[in-house]
């Protein structure tokens, strides 16, 4: 699966993935590959992206949107 991590400004992360975990705003929850699709508002917190190869990504945010449909994630931040 893909997942895009966008700002107003720049692109933080956009790639391949094997798991995403964000921190909505009734829990955290990850993304595994055919997750059902889903949209939802995000808290300040961490976005973790685990790529391929095992390594774990951090990204921290302030709040934001997740949309997650046919295995690509696209996760609009501030």
């Amino acid at each position: 699966m893909t997942v895009d991590i966008i700002t107003p400004e720049k692109t933080l992360f956009s790639g391949e993935t094997t798991m995403v975990r964000v921190p909505g705003k009734l829990g955290s929850f990850q993304i595994l590959k055919s997750h059902a699709p889903i949209v939802s508002t995000l808290e300040k917190g961490i976005v973790y992206v685990r790529i391929p190869s095992g390594e774990t990504l951090q990204f921290e945010i302030n709040s934001g949107l997740v949309e997650c449909k046919k295995n690509k994630i696209i996760i609009l931040v501030e």
